[in-house]
């Protein structure tokens, strides 16, 4: 089934698993879980100071962020990135990234619905807390 708005960022769960592709050089792609909508056109989301992957978007701000999630979620958001906050205030581990869409790519299909995105959870207590405190921030850096 199309989404209302193709031009639009879809709500999704808190915890949702995306793929955040880069752009610069071979492509590289890794699972986040910290994307926080806050517009139409723009979401936010922490990732570790160490990956590859943040060293990647300070060369070359482009990256897609791709979503496969239940409520027949399916597209890749081709957005341009700024680092907000380097380190994040809430954790020293993670920076925060400010996505602006760019171009939406609607995967939706009528043959097809997605029920159901990857099912996960945190193991370990003190790295759910943490994470929940982490989306906390980014939405509050979002309405800044």
């Amino acid at each position: 089934m199309p989404r209302e708005d193709p031009a639009a960022l879809p709500e999704w769960e808190p915890g949702t698993v995306a793929i955040l592709s880069t752009a610069a050089g071979a492509p590289h792609a890794i699972p986040v879980s910290t994307a926080v909508r806050v517009s139409d056109t723009r979401l936010v989301l922490a990732l570790a100071r160490r990956r590859e992957t943040l060293r990647r978007l300070r060369d070359d701000p482009r990256a897609a962020l791709t979503f496969l999630a239940g409520g027949d979620v399916a597209l890749t958001a081709h957005c341009e990135v700024t680092i907000v906050q380097d380190p994040m205030t809430v954790s020293d581990r993670v920076a925060a990234l400010a996505l602006d869409v760019v171009r939406l790519q609607d995967h939706g299909q009528p043959r097809f619905v997605i029920e159901e995105g990857v099912r996960w959870r945190w193991a370990d207590p003190d790295a759910a807390r943490r994470d929940a405190e982490i989306r906390a921030a980014l939405l509050a850096l979002s309405v800044r």
